[in-house]
């Protein structure tokens, strides 16, 4: 069992756009050699010489800090996708949205593409014949998708389960039933899980603990992402105090709930979040430093 620990680039969405000087400030100041890249920083929509330009820029700067990416997943925005969307020109176009995306991945030298399997509109989601026409449709998106990317030389796909039904995977029955209608699909479409996730107003206590969610989906999960957690979900937090003594997230615990359940190559991914206010703007590398000074005695960094 190998686990290993890397960054999601989230919290260093427009604090940084230069692909070397991300390269660099994860690499040395963060002290990482894993990224999960986000499409802010090469978006499939900017035109195509653009993107290969930033996709030299950060390979060349990658190559002699010794980091790579090793995944892309959609940002803030690019999550609200349209996969979910009622009207199928509006399907399509987010379908070649991330054709593009995994060409970009393939191009960094990243092994899998993900995002949220989709997102459902209040009224879709209340009609149950709707509902069950969109969950079909968004799959065979999925589907299109993957025979498009898999001969870039993409190993899988993965999807983020979240904490309301209409964002899917918000309980750990609810996401088992989708797991295997994606596994009756045929398409390697793997389950990214987010221990601070899950409904807040389930009556299973197995819902809201991060461990019960890694016993039942750990075999499937190549990629964990963690923040510092709570009881109440209250938010992205940093591992750093005061937050490691009331969070409930433990390195050595999680570390051996993967040795235990999950596969024989994981990865756990800090997806930490910062307000765009002082101080927090400019403590950003620092608190991500201390952060993976917290994880670096568990796992490989």
């Amino acid at each position: 069992m190998s686990v290993s620990l890397s960054l999601s680039c989230n919290p260093l969405i427009n604090r940084i756009t230069d692909p070397a000087e991300l390269v660099q400030v994860c690499a040395e100041e963060v002290g990482v050699r894993r990224l999960q890249l986000t499409n802010e920083f090469i978006n499939p929509v900017w035109p195509v010489e653009t993107q290969a330009r930033l996709v030299r820029q950060f390979t060349a700067a990658a190559a002699r800090h010794g980091l790579r990416a090793t995944s892309l997943m959609t940002g803030a925005q690019a999550r609200l996708s349209a996969m979910g969307h009622p009207d199928d020109g509006v399907r399509r176009w987010s379908e070649d949205w991330f054709i593009r995306f995994g060409r970009i991945a393939a191009d960094l030298g990243a092994a899998s593409i993900g995002s949220q399997f989709a997102i459902l509109s209040w009224s879709d989601w209340d009609d149950p014949a709707r509902r069950e026409a969109r969950i079909g449709q968004v799959l065979d998106g999925w589907c299109r998708i993957w025979e498009a990317v898999e001969p870039f030389g993409l190993k899988e796909m993965f999807w983020e389960q979240m904490s309301i039904p209409r964002e899917f995977g918000h309980t750990i029955p609810a996401t088992q039933a989708l797991t295997d209608r994606i596994h009756a699909s045929g398409i390697p479409l793997r389950i990214l899980l987010d221990v601070d996730h899950g409904d807040v107003t389930s009556d299973n206590p197995d819902d809201t603990d991060p461990f019960a969610w890694i016993r039942a989906f750990g075999r499937d999960c190549p990629i964990l992402h963690v923040k510092q957690s709570s009881a109440n979900k209250g938010g992205h937090w940093p591992f750093v105090e005061p937050y490691n003594s009331t969070g409930r997230i433990r390195p050595a615990e999680i570390v051996q709930a993967l040795t235990e359940f999950g596969p024989a190559e994981a990865e756990v991914c800090l997806e930490l979040s910062f307000r765009e206010r002082e101080p927090a703007d400019r403590s950003v590398v620092q608190i991500l430093r201390e952060s993976v000074d917290y994880w670096r005695p568990h796992l490989k960094v």
